[in-house]
């Protein structure tokens, strides 16, 4: 009798186990991933961390490039699923309807310490254009040019508000739009001859390593406190965590860091890597990674994740 207890307590433990891990798996809705695409290069670098992991879990992956106005109302019509690179406080105002009224859902916050404003290289800084009320001082140095990234990005939005602003007197100065590519070739070459210039500088990004650059103080109204201090965190559309659950576990569980985010930004930048070559460099240099990324995370047939992924990435 107590034997056949034992044999009976083992296989209900078993059969709920199983019970429980097939029950994770997301129904087949789930597995098109549709992540927003903003064309930023962490963003590039996060979402090569997204494809590179869920692949090998059956899951396929989309990334449609879209402007960043456009990707919280694509959200908002469930036109795509996920967007990993909300920036916090320079989105707060064009999501605030979209969370408001719950058709984006705000499902985790990725990374803390983050941070984007106004920057110049150091040679600049130390003669004298330290602060935001500074740059008038040298609009001739500085062509009455400041340089933003590509058309439509809310650190350009920003740098528009404060042309606009009176307390800087900068009415006289044009916002030059380009790519973020184009504008890091600007500043390098301004660098060698030792030409002025103010561009959109932000962390993580190896930009920060390349270049001998500093932060201006003064832009809180802009950019908010602590010279752009930034949190980021993963948009969704409503619903999306409970429609796929499995896929719910893994986003949240999706953390970055400042140092991590470079790096891997750094070989796309300097390497010439796409995002899930930079991701898949990242993971065999850091194989540790894979466990906690997908820790409580199963595939799309309920197997779990974590070695089906070392296979793929380590045992190539």
């Amino acid at each position: 009798m107590i034997i056949a207890r034992i044999h009976s307590i083992a296989f209900a433990a078993a059969l709920s186990l199983l019970t429980s891990t097939a029950m994770a798996a997301d129904p087949e809705a789930c597995r098109t991933v549709r992540m927003a695409d903003g064309a930023w290069t962490d963003n590039v670098a996060q979402n090569g961390v997204a494809k590179v992991l869920l692949e090998p879990l059956g899951y396929q992956i989309t990334t449609p490039l879209l402007a960043a106005p456009i990707i919280y109302a694509s959200l908002k019509n469930k036109d795509i699923d996920i967007f990993l690179n909300s920036w916090s406080p320079s989105v707060d105002s064009l999501v605030k309807p979209y969370l408001d009224e719950g058709s984006v859902v705000r499902l985790a916050d990725t990374m803390t310490g983050a941070k984007w404003t106004l920057a110049v290289p150091r040679y600049v800084y130390d003669a004298g254009l330290k602060n935001f009320a500074d740059i008038k001082t040298y609009k001739e140095k500085l062509g009455n040019k400041i340089y933003g990234i590509e058309p439509g990005n809310d650190g350009n939005q920003a740098i528009l508000n404060l042309l606009k602003d009176e307390r800087f007197g900068l009415k006289d100065f044009d916002l030059v739009e380009s790519s973020e590519q184009a504008m890091l070739s600007e500043v390098a070459r301004k660098m060698v001859t030792k030409d002025w210039i103010v561009f959109m500088g932000w962390a993580p990004h190896p930009m920060n390593v390349k270049f001998d650059m500093a932060y201006l103080d003064g832009g809180d109204d802009f950019f908010g406190p602590d010279q752009g201090g930034a949190t980021i965190w993963t948009a969704t559309r409503a619903g999306y965590a409970e429609d796929c659950p499995n896929l719910g576990t893994f986003f949240k569980g999706l953390k970055f860091t400042v140092a991590l985010e470079s790096q891997m930004m750094g070989y796309i930048l300097d390497d010439g890597l796409d995002g899930p070559g930079a991701a898949t460099k990242y993971i065999k240099e850091h194989p540790e990674t894979i466990d906690t990324w997908l820790k409580d995370v199963v595939s799309m047939d309920g197997k779990e994740a974590a070695p089906l992924v070392k296979a793929a990435i380590l045992q190539k």
